[in-house]
């Protein structure tokens, strides 16, 4: 088990070496924007299709639909969306959270890359998937207060997902008062037998989970409880979580890196417990919670939440539920 005191490693400012730990600050200092659409905002995810060749940035938006860039000539266009009772009247370009139980709200996406489906988890609508083609996604498992996150399991086929409540939903968290709690659940969907089995309780706000490339354990990040728990899933230790991370200040989605066994993960340390600034950065750890690299995205993304850090083709893709673009870190 590893310990990251955020607080002061949000402080640091050029490259550094840690004792016992290898910490890389100063790269990535290039910056562009992927602007979303004229009146869209909140892309949460940065989700790429294809292994050789491949697609995207595809991501999700306040107002529903999953979006797929297409290149900076032609920008974000429509992709799929997940409400069947959506229309582009009501819905596009709307940020009321309140029509979200209509209109749809996906807030995380993740491509299995043999057959192109895409899997979509839902804050109202659960878990989905979509074709190559998009449109419509088909809900496979529903019914719960808050999805947050998914990840496709690139050895088995089988699909985890995260509910961060069984009490509160994501309108709740923005209103005054609010109060996180410790109901949050790990979830396992068979495509097979289309069942759904419950691996964790009492998780404190689960973000987005990723399943390692080897298909040997999820990794599970909690909002609220700032940690990272290793979920086995074969072996000795199968079917028991460990904490790899602690202390990480508000860990939102868990992404695999460029590199075989390295992870990337979102932070916003100041949400909870709240301090003056949120200090949003990209940390990059291997599978034994050695910290690798932390990247600051203050001046980009100052004082907001960030949701996901994606690694792809040397890139780092940055998204949040406050801004109207996809940020590009680049060297």
């Amino acid at each position: 088990m590893a310990t990251l005191q955020m607080q002061k490693l949000s402080l640091i400012s050029a490259c550094v070496a840690f004792p016992y730990i290898v910490v890389v600050s100063c790269q990535y200092d290039k910056f562009s924007k992927l602007e979303l659409p004229q009146g869209v905002t909140g892309p949460g995810s940065a989700a790429f299709r294809g292994l050789l060749f491949t697609e995207g940035p595809f991501t999700t938006v306040t107002d529903g639909r999953i979006l797929k860039w297409l290149g900076p000539n032609i920008g974000f266009v429509d992709f799929a969306y997940t409400s069947p009772t959506r229309t582009k009247k009501l819905c596009d370009r709307i940020t009321d959270e309140d029509k979200g139980p209509i209109c749809g709200r996906p807030l995380a996406l993740s491509f299995q890359p043999i057959t192109g489906l895409l899997y979509i988890a839902d804050a109202y609508f659960g878990l989905l998937v979509v074709g190559p083609f998009g449109g419509l996604a088909t809900q496979l498992a529903g019914g719960f207060k808050f999805t947050t996150g998914v990840s496709v399991d690139l050895i088995s086929g089988n699909i985890y997902f995260t509910v961060a409540s069984l009490t509160f939903d994501l309108r709740n968290t923005t209103q005054p008062g609010f109060k996180p709690d410790s109901t949050g659940r790990l979830l396992r969907y068979n495509p097979l037998t289309k069942r759904v089995s419950v691996l964790l309780n009492g998780l404190s706000g689960g973000g987005g989970p990723t399943v390692s490339r080897d298909g040997t354990f999820v990794l599970v990040p909690e909002f609220y409880g700032n940690r990272i728990s290793k979920y086995w899933l074969v072996g000795p230790k199968a079917n028991t979580a460990e904490i790899l991370l602690n202390n990480v200040g508000n860990p939102n989605k868990v992404t695999r890196a460029g590199r075989f066994g390295e992870f990337w993960v979102a932070l916003s340390p100041g949400v909870q417990p709240r301090m003056p600034l949120i200090t949003p950065q990209g940390v990059r750890f291997d599978t034994n919670g050695v910290v690798l690299q932390n990247v600051s995205f203050a001046k980009q993304f100052f004082n907001r939440t960030i949701s996901v850090v994606q690694e792809q083709n040397g890139k780092l893709y940055v998204g949040s539920r406050f801004t109207n673009f996809i940020g590009v870190y680049y060297n």
